[in-house]
């Protein structure tokens, strides 16, 4: 007696550890915490991560090309010397110094050395890079906005595999039932075709509905499984858990249904629009500006070496190359106006305005659409939770007059094509069930997306 009692404090004691692991681990695989490993693994997140900070390095290189540009450079050489007369207009930031023309004495080739330095800071561009500037923060500010979009869609891509595959998994457990009626019908037609009070022909027949269920059963055991692939590709580990959320997605939690939503205005894709036009708004303004001159501060020193000396005596020794030599600074301020560019800006900036017009347009007709969509949704779903409280109210008394008519099967009351008709009717009720319940589900999510609000469906599936 004593050890049957311990045998039983042990068992008990087992059960109580037990199921809360059972109910922790439940409660870890509803889609919210599925989401949360997906955003840490997910590749596609990875590279809409890089693709934003590169935007942010993009705006850097932008704002750093307002600052001083320095040039410097170093050069040695061993060559010739001859001189000429005239002059030559030189490519813009080139000049020449030309050698002497007067003949000199010595060796007919020298080293020369020549160092120098210049800086030229654009002080004033009328605006050009300041509105450079101000396109390359809204195109990082796009991109991020862009990013969100992304995030939002896969979020919906995670919700629509998942509830597919709760979907699956319901049709899986109806064709086990099924199964399970039809085996439990052979039997006892089997046992009633035995006995001769029953012909032959109704176990043949029950036989074979019960052949066309393992069939069935086959079938959607595949497509639950090919769900679980789709859904581990996202979600990057071997299993996953989803008791709790098949028990959720068979009778849902009312959710607001008569609350009003509207498109919130800071939605990623209207935000997205909205960064686009603004980005071809400040290009236009910069191409324009960039017509006209601008102003720069100039500065500038060189060094320079050579082996031929000031009396006309010319060395060919490498190390005169850094004797008899100068230096050399300039200082001013510089003008630059690109005249042909008067013409060619100007109309480069008006196409950019005219882009930047054209996706102001679209975001006004996204946010028309996406609100036209939110509240055709809503009234679905309004009348898809009715549908669906129904519909189970319809399975339940569908399964209370199965077993009343299996009764009366069995007491050989009715006959066997009447009793499967009977099930039949039962079966399309639960498929109905089913059917409406993915239907809310999927509406929900179609919702979420429109709302850029998936806290409902990550904390209730």
């Amino acid at each position: 007696m004593i050890k049957h009692i311990k045998v039983t404090s042990l068992l008990w004691l087992t059960i109580v550890a037990v199921y809360p692991i059972n109910a922790q681990q439940h409660k870890e695989y509803t889609l919210g915490k599925i989401w949360s490993k997906v955003e840490r693994n997910y590749p596609g997140i990875g590279a809409e991560i890089s693709t934003v900070e590169a935007a942010k390095l993009n705006e850097r290189v932008i704002k750093s090309g307002t600052l001083p540009q320095l040039s410097a450079q170093a050069q040695n050489t061993y060559g010739t010397f001859e001189g000429s007369a005239g002059a030559f207009f030189p490519q813009p930031g080139l000049f020449n110094v030309s050698g002497s023309a007067i003949p000199l004495q010595g060796s007919s080739t020298t080293a020369n050395s020549f160092g120098s330095a210049v800086v030229e800071w654009e002080l004033f561009s009328f605006g050009k890079n300041r509105n450079h500037k101000k396109a390359a923060t809204t195109l990082y500010h796009k991109s991020v906005s862009e990013k969100d979009a992304y995030l939002l869609k896969l979020k919906k891509t995670l919700s629509q595999r998942y509830i597919f595959l709760l979907y699956n998994d319901a049709k899986l457990k109806l064709s086990e039932k099924n199964v399970q009626r039809l085996n439990e019908i052979l039997k006892i037609t089997s046992r009633l075709s035995a006995s001769g009070l029953r012909p032959a022909a109704d176990s043949l027949l029950a036989s074979s509905s019960h052949i066309q269920a393992l069939g069935e059963h086959d079938k959607w055991e595949g497509l639950k499984n090919a769900s679980i692939i789709k859904l581990l590709e996202l979600y990057n580990e071997d299993t996953i858990v989803y008791a709790a959320s098949a028990k959720q997605f068979s009778n849902p939690v009312e959710n607001g249904l008569n609350q009003k939503r509207i498109i919130n205005t800071a939605h990623p894709i209207l935000t997205a629009l909205e960064m686009q036009s603004e980005y071809f708004k400040l290009s236009g303004k910069a191409e324009k500006r960039a017509s006209l001159p601008s102003i720069s501060l100039l500065g500038g020193y060189a060094f320079r070496a050579t082996g031929i000396n000031p009396n006309g005596t010319v060395s060919g020794a490498w190390e005169e190359g850094f004797k008899n030599s100068t230096n050399n600074f300039l200082a001013g301020i510089g003008i630059t106006w690109n005249l042909t560019n008067l013409v060619t800006n100007r109309i480069k900036g008006e196409q950019l305005l005219k882009e930047a017009e054209s996706a102001e347009l679209l975001h006004s007709q996204y946010q028309q659409g996406m609100q036209a969509d939110l509240s055709a949704s809503q009234a679905k779903i309004i009348q898809q939770y009715q549908q669906l409280q129904k519909a189970l109210l319809a399975v339940k008394q569908s399964e209370d007059a199965y077993r009343m008519y299996l009764a009366r099967y069995k007491s050989g009351l009715i006959t066997l094509s009447e009793l499967l008709q009977i099930r039949s009717m039962l079966e399309q009720a639960e498929n109905a069930h089913i059917e409406v319940s993915r239907d809310y589900w999927v509406l929900l999510t179609y919702q979420a997306e429109l709302t850029a609000d998936f806290e409902y469906l990550f904390n209730n599936l």
